[in-house]
């Protein structure tokens, strides 16, 4: 490009999240950065909006960078919503959403806010990644992965996304960059959450609970994005929203309905 790409950066865990704080370090050195940010965490979100409360939107300045910064009230979807509707005066280059802490992978992509920002943005038209880490800790060690994700963004701005779809990227938890055995290109692995609710009682006598579970992986399969992780790989999943059961249709058609 002849300019700087314009680049939109937004999480779920929050603006001053030390995952976002990396990725906008990283994308500086590409293009021009604008930041739209939850000002709180707003982790297991999905793709939720505020539709029954008001939004508020403030630009601040937490550290040194170049980049332009907005705190929002709301979730990562609103954040997308906001930056290319009111707060941008164009349609980025690129959105990316990040870096999360915790893995986003397998089914975890239905519940994550960071994708759900991601595909927010290419709902809205605007090539898309969201990248998380396998490390939930908050002082997690970003550092390994800032010249894969750098890669991985100009690679994403070179030969375009295709349409309606957006990457998932996960980073395996490694303790320095010669640990990473390379990239796969991977497909979403079968998996669910067992579920399991921690039952208290509070001093007043009334029930509450936590929700609580176990990562349950059904998938053997070697090309999946759970197996790449597991073998210290940067798995890359590219996401569809469309979520027609397009090979189920003909099979339908044959139902006869009374």
């Amino acid at each position: 490009m002849a300019n700087p790409p314009l680049i939109l950066v937004t999480n779920d865990d929050g603006i001053t999240a030390p995952g976002i704080r990396s990725l906008i370090e990283i994308m500086n050195k590409i293009g021009k950065v604008v930041v739209v940010a939850p000002e709180f965490p707003q982790s297991g979100m999905g793709h939720a909006i505020t539709i029954n409360s008001t939004l508020q939107c403030f630009k601040i300045k937490i550290d040194d960078g170049p980049q332009i910064e907005y705190r929002c009230s709301g979730t990562p979807t609103d954040c997308i919503k906001l930056a290319v509707n009111e707060l941008l005066e164009r349609k980025p280059d690129i959105c990316v959403a990040g870096i999360n802490h915790g893995s986003n992978s397998s089914i975890n992509v239905i519940y994550s806010g960071t994708m759900s920002a991601a595909i927010e943005a290419g709902i809205e038209g605007v090539p898309a990644i969201g990248f998380s880490l396998l490390d939930h800790r908050w002082r997690a060690n970003f550092d390994p992965f800032k010249s894969s994700i750098e890669s991985i963004t100009k690679s994403a701005l070179k030969n375009g996304i295709p349409k309606n779809v957006v990457l998932n990227v996960n980073l395996p938890k490694v303790d320095n960059h010669k640990d990473i055995r390379g990239i796969k290109i991977c497909r979403q692995a079968e998996a669910s959450w067992m579920e399991e609710f921690d039952k208290r009682t509070n001093p007043m006598g009334k029930k509450y609970y936590w929700l609580t579970g176990k990562f349950i992986n059904k998938d053997n399969g070697q090309d999946t994005d759970e197996w790449a992780l597991s073998k210290k790989y940067i798995s890359i999943v590219p996401v569809q929203y469309d979520l027609t059961a397009h090979t189920v249709i003909k099979e339908l058609k044959t139902w006869h309905f009374e």
